[in-house]
């Protein structure tokens, strides 16, 4: 399996089937497991004892002369044997919830570390609200598959077991009702199994459904409320609840004609007839009798817990089957951990590169290079590839043709890690943890200093209204930032780029959420952060493209124009309707070419 980051893990687990997968985990605790077996035979074994000294304490009742030393010692034995019983069970329990903890521990662990593997292009196809279900909802079902799931199902195994040894003691014949009992209790089982199963399935992935619309609507509900949808998105969600809820309904359904339930009441009826007809026949005493049916009682554990047991089984594997299809999902990158690595110096060269989502091209052929240290700007109308550009050069994608050179050596060859962690990328989206605004400058190193934050956040104008906020850098911000205005998020964004000093930097519309008073400021400290660094440039403000050493002009992903702002004015009419569009009729003219408001009203007719 190919994957961008593969978290280094003590075991590679049996990803070829559910019940390999869960055998695997199974027996890398195998030692709770053995507890467990070891519980479940001595809890059955004497739980049997009890009706062995209630026979034996009845059978010395029935004699004319009764000897109270028996029957002190029956009661004793039913005491001794019951308190070993309840330790035993303590054990056992403990050690069944360890073993369910730490599979559902090692499953959560191996799961995380797989989504954070997959590529851009795997997460981009799932529903957050679904990936979402399985990391939460489907793991815990597979801790409950373990315990109570398998821990009573090997623990009613051992009551089926118990009587089948036991009741040939009492009298041959005796077998053949318990006999009987578990062959069709074990068919009823299987039958079970293979209708619950797939229901199961059904449950867990509507389920997802309902969480992912729930995950959807939630992150957009500002969206929601705006458009006052709200009674048509509670109508959806209702719908696919009612999904989930008909799947439930459709198992109980299945699960209500448990027919082990009919047939453990005809086998009690059964063995009493027939220990009866023994008893008259003078071939087993009362006591016997009293035994037998105290052994065929013990039926009764398994047939009631069996039903909850695998559903708990059928509902873990389908669980099972859902995280491995996440697991096994094969991505378009591999993390390259003996790839090319060292410290970068900044030169990038695009070869003939191609691109596109879902089989359409978005770039087509593009062809440029950029010298150490050099600011381009990459400049087109809305939806000509610019942004897709900064997501091949850190391979968040991988072209489709062509190649992109670092430094003269292929991304591609690069050791991933090594590239990403030279790169700082800035975009207009900015994403914020729900942690304090000193960690989110942090982000990516973990040895920053107090001192390196600030000087961080000073150098993007962000300290003032950081030093304001009620706890300053230790103030916790909403998920995704949204306790910030929008200029705030793009400036702790930017101080994070500072505090990392990448080689290569990213600016991808950084400051479109920065009023002019706040650009002005943070704009030199942009460049003078440029400067002695490789800077890309993706924007469509005037005043900050003068300042790129060259300039791309995209349109309709391919390149129709490169070179110095004041040369592609004269030359590129694709450049000139960009700022005709963008730039404001009352901006102040620039000098050295640049636009005035004159010539842009000749530029807008273009």
């Amino acid at each position: 399996m190919s994957a961008e980051f593969v978290v280094t893990a003590p075991y590679h687990s049996d990803t070829s089937s559910p019940a390999r997968y869960i055998w695997f985990h199974v027996r890398r605790h195998w030692i709770y497991a053995v507890v467990l077996s070891i519980g479940a035979f001595t809890n059955a074994a004497f739980a049997a004892a009890i009706p062995y000294f209630v026979g034996q304490a009845f059978s010395e009742l029935q004699k004319p002369t009764v000897d109270q030393a028996i029957i002190l010692s029956m009661a004793l034995g039913v005491i001794i044997s019951q308190s070993l019983r309840a330790i035993l069970q303590l054990m056992r329990n403990f050690s069944s919830e360890i073993f369910a903890q730490r599979i559902e521990r090692d499953v959560r662990d191996e799961l995380y570390a797989s989504l954070l593997g997959k590529s851009m292009s795997y997460h981009d196809m799932q529903p957050v609200g679904d990936i979402m279900a399985r990391v939460t909802n489907d793991v815990r079902e597979m801790n409950l598959m373990m315990n109570p799931g398998f821990n009573l199902l090997i623990g009613s195994g051992m009551f089926l077991l118990v009587p089948l040894v036991s009741t040939p003691l009492i009298h041959p014949q005796l077998i053949l009702v318990p006999l009987a009992f578990v062959f069709g209790h074990m068919i009823i089982q299987y039958r079970l199994v293979m209708a619950v199963h797939p229901i199961a399935e059904s449950v867990r992935a509507s389920f997802g459904e309902m969480n992912s619309r729930l995950a959807e609507a939630l992150e957009g509900i500002q969206v929601v409320r705006g458009a006052a949808q709200e009674e048509s998105e509670g109508r959806l969600f209702a719908k696919l609840a009612s999904r989930v809820r008909d799947f439930f309904i459709l198992q109980g359904d299945i699960e209500a004609r448990y027919a082990s339930f009919l047939f453990l009441g005809l086998s009690i009826g059964l063995a009493f007839i027939h220990a009866s007809l023994l008893y008259y026949d003078g071939q087993i005493t009362s006591g016997q009798v009293v035994t037998f049916m105290g052994q065929v009682g013990l039926f009764g554990f398994p047939t009631f817990t069996s039903l909850f047991s695998l559903s708990r089984i059928a509902s873990g594997t389908a669980s099972a089957s859902r995280i491995l299809s996440v697991i096994n999902a094969e991505t378009n990158l591999d993390q390259n951990r003996k790839g090319y690595d060292a410290p970068i110096k900044g030169r990038i060269v695009f070869e003939d590169v191609s691109f596109g989502y879902l089989g359409k091209d978005v770039l087509h052929d593009l062809s440029f290079h950029v010298e150490p240290g050099q600011t381009v700007a990459i400049v087109g109308q809305t939806g000509s590839g610019k942004t897709t550009i900064t997501k091949l050069l850190n391979r968040t994608y991988d072209t489709t043709k062509g190649r992109i050179l670092i430094d003269d050596v292929d991304v591609r060859e690069w050791s991933l890690e090594s590239l990403r962690s030279q790169i700082s990328v800035i975009e207009q989206d900015i994403f914020l943890f729900s942690r304090s605004i000193a960690q989110n400058i942090a982000f990516g190193d973990e040895d920053a200093t107090t001192p390196e934050i600030e000087e961080a956040a000073q150098k993007a104008q962000a300290h003032d209204f950081i030093s304001e906020l009620p706890e300053g850098y230790e103030t916790i911000v909403g998920q995704r930032g949204v306790t910030l205005s929008g200029g705030q998020r793009q400036r702790i964004a930017i101080a994070r780029a500072f505090e990392s000093d990448p080689p290569i930097l990213v600016l991808d519309d950084s400051t479109s959420a920065i009023d002019s008073a706040t650009e002005d400021k943070i704009q030199k400290a942009i460049w003078n952060a440029a400067k002695g660094r490789t800077t890309l440039l993706i924007t469509h403000r005037l005043s900050q493209i003068r300042w790129a050493d060259h300039i791309i002009v995209l349109r309709q992903g391919r390149i129709v124009a490169q070179g110095k702002h004041e040369d592609l004015l004269q030359s590129s009419s694709s450049y000139r309707r960009i700022f005709a569009r963008y730039e404001t009729p009352n901006a102040p003219s620039l000098s050295n070419g640049s636009v005035t408001n004159s010539s842009r009203a000749n530029l807008s007719q273009d």
